[in-house]
Protein backbone atom coordinates (compact mmCIF):
# COMPACT_ATOMS: atom_id res chain seq x y z
CA UNK A 1 0.00 0.00 0.00
CA UNK A 2 1.34 3.70 -0.60
CA UNK A 3 0.03 6.36 1.19
CA UNK A 4 0.88 10.40 1.81
CA UNK A 5 0.46 12.44 4.93
CA UNK A 6 -0.62 15.60 4.71
CA UNK A 7 0.44 16.92 8.20
CA UNK A 8 2.38 19.89 10.03
CA UNK A 9 3.36 18.89 13.25
CA UNK A 10 6.83 16.90 12.13
CA UNK A 11 6.95 14.90 15.21
CA UNK A 12 2.97 13.62 14.92
CA UNK A 13 4.17 12.98 10.92
CA UNK A 14 6.82 10.54 12.35
CA UNK A 15 4.69 9.29 14.77
CA UNK A 16 1.87 8.11 12.18
CA UNK A 17 4.78 6.96 10.12
CA UNK A 18 6.22 4.61 12.53
CA UNK A 19 2.36 3.48 13.46
CA UNK A 20 1.87 2.58 9.50
CA UNK A 21 4.94 0.63 9.47
CA UNK A 22 4.41 -1.47 12.37
CA UNK A 23 1.12 -2.26 11.07
CA UNK A 24 2.72 -3.50 7.67
CA UNK A 25 6.36 -3.17 7.13
CA UNK A 26 5.51 -3.10 3.22
CA UNK A 27 3.63 0.77 3.51
CA UNK A 28 5.43 3.21 1.50
CA UNK A 29 5.30 6.82 2.72
CA UNK A 30 5.43 8.51 -0.71
CA UNK A 31 5.37 11.92 0.62
CA UNK A 32 4.94 14.27 4.01
CA UNK A 33 2.71 17.40 3.06
CA UNK A 34 2.88 20.16 5.83
CA UNK A 35 0.32 22.96 4.17
CA UNK A 36 -2.44 23.45 1.97
CA UNK A 37 -0.87 24.91 -1.28
CA UNK A 38 1.85 22.08 -1.31
CA UNK A 39 -0.56 19.39 -0.48
CA UNK A 40 -2.97 21.01 -3.54
CA UNK A 41 -0.02 21.14 -6.00
CA UNK A 42 1.08 17.80 -5.40
CA UNK A 43 -2.70 16.38 -5.45
CA UNK A 44 -2.66 17.48 -9.00
CA UNK A 45 0.02 15.73 -10.31
CA UNK A 46 0.78 12.67 -8.16
CA UNK A 47 -2.24 11.60 -5.93
CA UNK A 48 -2.89 8.55 -8.80
CA UNK A 49 0.41 7.00 -7.42
CA UNK A 50 -0.95 6.40 -3.86
CA UNK A 51 -3.62 4.24 -2.89
CA UNK A 52 -4.82 6.50 0.59
CA UNK A 53 -4.34 10.03 2.22
CA UNK A 54 -3.60 10.59 5.37
CA UNK A 55 -4.97 14.06 6.16
CA UNK A 56 -4.23 16.70 9.39
CA UNK A 57 -7.55 19.20 9.18
CA UNK A 58 -5.93 22.32 10.74
CA UNK A 59 -2.65 22.90 8.71
CA UNK A 60 -0.01 26.09 8.82
CA UNK A 61 -2.40 27.87 6.52
CA UNK A 62 -6.26 27.40 7.13
CA UNK A 63 -8.47 23.95 7.44
CA UNK A 64 -7.57 21.01 4.57
CA UNK A 65 -11.06 20.94 3.64
CA UNK A 66 -9.96 23.89 1.24
CA UNK A 67 -7.88 22.02 -0.53
CA UNK A 68 -11.12 19.86 -1.56
CA UNK A 69 -12.29 23.27 -3.15
CA UNK A 70 -8.73 23.62 -5.47
CA UNK A 71 -8.72 20.18 -6.74
CA UNK A 72 -10.30 16.87 -7.27
CA UNK A 73 -9.68 14.19 -4.68
CA UNK A 74 -9.59 10.74 -6.09
CA UNK A 75 -8.33 9.28 -3.65
CA UNK A 76 -10.18 8.03 -0.10
CA UNK A 77 -8.84 10.13 3.28
CA UNK A 78 -8.53 9.32 6.78
CA UNK A 79 -8.11 12.60 8.45
CA UNK A 80 -6.50 13.38 12.02
CA UNK A 81 -7.07 16.19 14.18
CA UNK A 82 -7.10 16.65 17.77
CA UNK A 83 -10.77 18.24 17.70
CA UNK A 84 -14.06 16.26 16.92
CA UNK A 85 -15.97 19.66 16.27
CA UNK A 86 -15.08 18.80 12.38
CA UNK A 87 -16.96 15.20 11.88
CA UNK A 88 -19.47 16.02 10.06
CA UNK A 89 -17.55 17.77 7.58
CA UNK A 90 -15.00 15.40 7.08
CA UNK A 91 -17.74 12.61 5.96
CA UNK A 92 -19.03 15.24 3.34
CA UNK A 93 -15.58 15.20 1.45
CA UNK A 94 -13.51 11.98 0.51
CA UNK A 95 -13.16 10.51 4.27
CA UNK A 96 -13.43 7.07 5.39
CA UNK A 97 -12.33 7.75 9.08
CA UNK A 98 -11.86 10.09 10.89
CA UNK A 99 -8.92 9.62 14.13
CA UNK A 100 -8.85 11.84 17.25
CA UNK A 101 -5.26 13.02 18.05
CA UNK A 102 -3.01 11.55 19.82
CA UNK A 103 -3.61 8.80 17.69
CA UNK A 104 -3.54 5.28 19.32
CA UNK A 105 -2.14 2.37 17.06
CA UNK A 106 -5.25 0.29 17.63
CA UNK A 107 -7.88 2.78 16.25
CA UNK A 108 -5.22 3.44 13.01
CA UNK A 109 -5.40 -0.57 12.40
CA UNK A 110 -9.10 -0.80 12.53
CA UNK A 111 -9.04 2.69 9.74
CA UNK A 112 -6.92 0.40 8.01
CA UNK A 113 -8.62 -2.51 7.84
CA UNK A 114 -11.78 -0.82 7.06
CA UNK A 115 -10.45 0.62 4.15
CA UNK A 116 -8.76 -2.92 2.79
CA UNK A 117 -12.25 -4.95 3.59
CA UNK A 118 -14.14 -2.19 1.31
CA UNK A 119 -11.59 -1.96 -0.93
CA UNK A 120 -11.51 -5.74 -1.55
CA UNK A 121 -15.22 -5.76 -2.25
CA UNK A 122 -15.62 -3.90 -5.50
CA UNK A 123 -13.23 -5.61 -8.04
CA UNK A 124 -10.59 -4.30 -9.80
CA UNK A 125 -12.22 -2.92 -12.66
CA UNK A 126 -14.11 -0.27 -10.45
CA UNK A 127 -12.82 3.13 -10.18
CA UNK A 128 -11.30 3.86 -6.47
CA UNK A 129 -13.77 6.84 -6.63
CA UNK A 130 -16.84 4.25 -6.20
CA UNK A 131 -14.95 2.68 -2.87
CA UNK A 132 -14.69 6.17 -1.73
CA UNK A 133 -18.51 7.32 -2.24
CA UNK A 134 -19.62 3.64 -0.65
CA UNK A 135 -17.55 4.68 2.67
CA UNK A 136 -18.30 7.88 2.41
CA UNK A 137 -21.85 7.05 2.54
CA UNK A 138 -21.82 4.92 5.78
CA UNK A 139 -22.77 6.66 8.88
CA UNK A 140 -25.38 9.17 7.29
CA UNK A 141 -29.15 7.99 7.34
CA UNK A 142 -30.48 5.50 4.98
CA UNK A 143 -34.19 4.81 6.63
CA UNK A 144 -36.77 7.08 8.50
CA UNK A 145 -39.57 5.91 10.73
CA UNK A 146 -43.05 7.75 9.50
CA UNK A 147 -46.51 7.00 11.07
CA UNK A 148 -49.69 6.87 9.34
CA UNK A 149 -52.44 6.89 11.51
CA UNK A 150 -51.86 3.83 14.07
CA UNK A 151 -49.32 2.56 11.44
CA UNK A 152 -45.77 3.45 11.53
CA UNK A 153 -43.37 2.79 8.11
CA UNK A 154 -39.76 2.42 7.19
CA UNK A 155 -39.07 5.02 4.66
CA UNK A 156 -35.26 4.24 2.72
CA UNK A 157 -33.88 7.49 2.24
CA UNK A 158 -33.20 7.23 -1.15
CA UNK A 159 -37.48 6.82 -2.53
CA UNK A 160 -37.29 10.79 -0.53
CA UNK A 161 -38.03 12.88 -2.89
CA UNK A 162 -37.02 16.06 -0.61
CA UNK A 163 -37.85 17.37 2.66
CA UNK A 164 -39.67 20.95 3.38
CA UNK A 165 -40.15 23.29 6.20
CA UNK A 166 -43.79 25.08 6.84
CA UNK A 167 -43.77 26.85 10.00
CA UNK A 168 -42.97 24.57 12.59
CA UNK A 169 -43.68 21.18 11.14
CA UNK A 170 -41.09 19.66 8.56
CA UNK A 171 -42.62 16.92 6.32
CA UNK A 172 -41.17 13.90 4.14
CA UNK A 173 -42.20 13.39 0.56
CA UNK A 174 -41.89 9.75 -0.98
CA UNK A 175 -41.78 9.27 -4.61
CA UNK A 176 -45.06 7.99 -4.34
CA UNK A 177 -46.38 11.37 -3.57
CA UNK A 178 -47.40 10.57 0.21
CA UNK A 179 -46.50 13.28 3.10
CA UNK A 180 -45.29 12.52 6.19
CA UNK A 181 -44.46 15.09 9.20
CA UNK A 182 -41.37 13.75 10.63
CA UNK A 183 -39.78 15.26 13.87
CA UNK A 184 -36.51 16.21 12.41
CA UNK A 185 -35.56 20.38 12.20
CA UNK A 186 -34.02 20.92 8.34
CA UNK A 187 -30.64 21.94 10.44
CA UNK A 188 -30.50 18.08 12.03
CA UNK A 189 -31.49 16.37 8.48
CA UNK A 190 -28.36 18.19 6.79
CA UNK A 191 -26.40 16.13 9.79
CA UNK A 192 -27.99 12.90 8.83
CA UNK A 193 -28.40 12.82 4.61
CA UNK A 194 -26.22 11.99 2.97
CA UNK A 195 -24.44 15.15 1.21
CA UNK A 196 -24.06 13.45 -1.93
CA UNK A 197 -27.35 12.78 -2.32
CA UNK A 198 -29.38 16.10 -0.97
CA UNK A 199 -28.77 19.67 -0.52
CA UNK A 200 -30.16 22.19 0.97
CA UNK A 201 -31.39 24.71 -1.25
CA UNK A 202 -32.90 26.99 0.95
CA UNK A 203 -34.25 27.88 4.22
CA UNK A 204 -37.16 25.58 3.56
CA UNK A 205 -36.32 23.09 1.18
CA UNK A 206 -33.74 20.10 0.82
CA UNK A 207 -33.88 18.03 -2.08
CA UNK A 208 -32.79 14.61 -3.54
CA UNK A 209 -30.46 15.10 -6.64
CA UNK A 210 -32.95 12.25 -8.16
CA UNK A 211 -35.57 14.57 -7.64
CA UNK A 212 -34.39 17.58 -10.31
CA UNK A 213 -35.91 17.39 -13.44
CA UNK A 214 -35.17 20.95 -14.60
CA UNK A 215 -32.93 23.71 -13.18
CA UNK A 216 -34.01 27.06 -14.73
CA UNK A 217 -32.28 30.77 -14.49
CA UNK A 218 -34.36 33.01 -12.10
CA UNK A 219 -33.89 36.72 -11.25
CA UNK A 220 -31.27 38.23 -8.72
CA UNK A 221 -28.44 35.15 -10.28
CA UNK A 222 -31.01 32.44 -8.31
CA UNK A 223 -31.82 29.34 -9.42
CA UNK A 224 -35.47 27.73 -10.12
CA UNK A 225 -35.97 23.73 -9.56
CA UNK A 226 -38.65 21.42 -11.36
CA UNK A 227 -39.08 18.37 -9.30
CA UNK A 228 -40.15 15.67 -10.67
CA UNK A 229 -42.51 15.39 -8.15
CA UNK A 230 -45.09 18.04 -8.22
CA UNK A 231 -45.62 20.74 -5.64
CA UNK A 232 -47.61 23.45 -5.42
CA UNK A 233 -44.71 25.91 -3.95
CA UNK A 234 -41.51 27.20 -6.32
CA UNK A 235 -38.14 25.17 -5.18
CA UNK A 236 -35.33 28.78 -5.39
CA UNK A 237 -32.22 27.91 -4.71
CA UNK A 238 -31.25 31.14 -2.58
CA UNK A 239 -27.64 33.51 -3.79
CA UNK A 240 -25.84 32.21 -1.22
CA UNK A 241 -26.26 28.64 -2.12
CA UNK A 242 -25.96 28.73 -6.03
CA UNK A 243 -21.88 28.42 -6.21
CA UNK A 244 -22.13 25.37 -3.93
CA UNK A 245 -25.15 24.13 -5.44
CA UNK A 246 -23.69 23.96 -9.56
CA UNK A 247 -20.82 22.08 -7.59
CA UNK A 248 -23.25 19.30 -5.82
CA UNK A 249 -25.29 19.45 -9.07
CA UNK A 250 -22.21 18.62 -11.46
CA UNK A 251 -21.18 16.10 -9.15
CA UNK A 252 -17.44 14.50 -9.18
Amino acid sequence: MKVVIVEDEPLASEKLERYLHKYDAEIVVMNRLTSIEEAVDWMRHHQLEVDLVFMDIQLEDGLSFEIFDKVEVKRPVIFTTAFDEFAIDAFKVNSIDYLLKPILFTDLSKALKKFTTLRSQFSSGHEINEVVKHISEKGFKNRFLVRLGNHIHSVKSEDISFFFAEGRDVYLIVNNKKKYIIEYTLEKLEELLAPRIFFRVNRSFIVNINSIQDVLVYTNRRLKLTLYQHIDKEVIVSREKVVDFKKWFEGN
